[in-house]
Order: C-alpha cells, then sequence, then structure tokens
C-alpha cells in the first residue's frame, strides 16, 4: 500500500512532518491548502482513520502507526489557537 508524507506548517510558523499509511489522504488535503487548526484535527482524524481502514482491509489489521500519527497531530497542534491556519506545505 502507498505510503504517503506531507509536511504541515502550524500557526506559530513550526513545520511538522506527518504520515499515512495510504494515498487516502489526497481526498483530504493538497498542497497550499489552509485551514483552521480545527478542522485541520478533524480531517486528519477522518483520512487518518479511512487510511487504517484500507490497511485493515488488505492485511486484516488496523494501521497503528495512522493512530499514533493522530496522537502526535492532537498533541502539536494542542497549544496552537483554534482558528490559527494550518497550511499543508507538501504532500
Amino acid at each position: 500500500m502507498p505510503e504517503v508524507y506531507f509536511t504541515v506548517q502550524l500557526p506559530d510558523g513550526t513545520r511538522k512532518d506527518c504520515y499515512s499509511p495510504s494515498t487516502i489522504v489526497h481526498k483530504y488535503f493538497a498542497e497550499g491548502d489552509e485551514m483552521s487548526v480545527t478542522d485541520f484535527v478533524t480531517r486528519s482524524r477522518t483520512a487518518l482513520a479511512a487510511a487504517s481502514e484500507r490497511v485493515r482491509a488488505a492485511y486484516g489489521y488496523y494501521c497503528t502507526s495512522a493512530d499514533a500519527q493522530i496522537s502526535a497531530i492532537e498533541r502539536f497542534t494542542q497549544s496552537q489557537p483554534a482558528d490559527g491556519k494550518v497550511r499543508i506545505i507538501n504532500i
């Protein structure tokens, strides 16, 4: 299953590299997209859950890396303003 790495820029200027075990994240994010922190977290949860489901369908188990990535996203966005802008630098 093709994995995807994407880089986001948080409202404070920090850049974070993120991982998805599936290309399904392209349905939720595109290079140059800007969205609120709240929207980014919501989309990330949805995209990574769908990616993990694709892994389960193909291999019979959910992707723990997708779960770990959403946990990391929740952690690193926690200190950001909810209405601040997240930008997808590359995907």
